[in-house]
């Protein structure tokens, strides 16, 4: 995308979102923009992209911090670099794309969440589980059906539970992405449409009360947003550290999530902000 497209993106956006919603609505879609603009580019200044975004060097420096973090692209010293996936399989083998190392990260907060979150799954109900290391900590849990149907992207989730008595496990089409061992795309949509789903439990990148579950591939949150939408009761599996961080894709407003299980790690500060705002919180507590 050029400059001067991009300049027009900003302006669109200005006009229909206006001013005072700029900051909020900007964060996800300049993010996009820098990263277009990295893909043809290959590489951006923090002056040059504070230029053609029209927004401050700090601001852009926060993007690219938190961009860095989840492995979007490389931070370098006064700009970025593009972070090119297919060709960089180092960079790939990173936290931020491969399950096993996800699967690492707070694992007892997930243990936790995933033993409160079981809890609401009953026997024949037709579940979705993503691909997250969260709801793969829950499908090991979910033992002692007479039938229990699974429907799930994350193909390390499917290898797990396909010989659990009881449990039918039925796989979404679409685009293997051997990064994050998931299925990615809605080859799978008519699918998902004939199917009466009870509960979807997802995870995401990012949690905020702006823009709701956020997660950094576009196509994963595009099925995500699918099974939400197609669910009785959406149930979210957010760890403390996913609170107030925001990722590319929006996939889930707070008002489109029924129920979120979080970790004791969360703040008190935190948990009374979003309550206010509406959001149902389960906390899960060490046992």
């Amino acid at each position: 995308m050029s400059r001067s497209m991009i300049g027009i993106v900003i302006k669109i956006l200005d006009i229909v979102f206006g001013e005072g919603n700029k900051r909020t609505m900007l964060q996800l879609e300049r993010q996009k923009l820098i990263l277009s603009y990295l893909e043809k580019n290959r590489k951006a200044t923090t002056n040059e992209l504070s230029d053609m975004l029209g927004v401050s060097a700090t601001t852009i420096r926060t993007d690219l911090n938190q961009m860095d973090k989840e492995k979007l692209l490389t931070k370098t010293h006064g700009g970025a670099l593009y972070l090119d996936r297919e060709t960089d399989h180092h960079d790939l083998t990173t936290k931020a794309y491969v399950f096993h190392e996800r699967a690492l990260e707070n694992k007892s907060e997930k243990e936790m969440i995933a033993k409160e979150a079981a809890k609401l799954v009953q026997d024949h109900m037709c579940i979705f589980l993503d691909a997250s290391s969260t709801s793969y900590t829950l499908g090991l849990h979910l033992t002692g059906f007479t039938e229990l149907t699974v429907i799930t992207n994350g193909i390390d989730l499917a290898l797990a539970m396909k010989d659990i008595p009881g449990v039918t496990v039925i796989m979404t089409g679409g685009i293997v992405t051997s990064a994050s061992s998931s299925i990615e795309g809605l080859l799978g949509a008519d699918l998902l449409k004939q199917i009466h789903t009870d509960i979807a439990f997802v995870s995401a990148r990012g949690f905020s009360m702006e823009n709701g579950l956020t997660d950094f591939s576009i196509y994963e949150a595009d099925l995500k947003r699918l099974c939400v939408n197609a669910s009785s009761k959406a149930v979210a599996l957010i760890d403390h550290t996913k609170f107030d961080t925001n990722s590319i894709s929006s996939y889930a407003s707070i008002d489109d999530i029924n129920l979120v299980i979080t970790d004791s790690g969360l703040s008190k500060r935190l948990r009374e902000s979003y309550e206010k705002a509406g959001v149902n919180l389960l906390v899960a507590e060490s046992q």
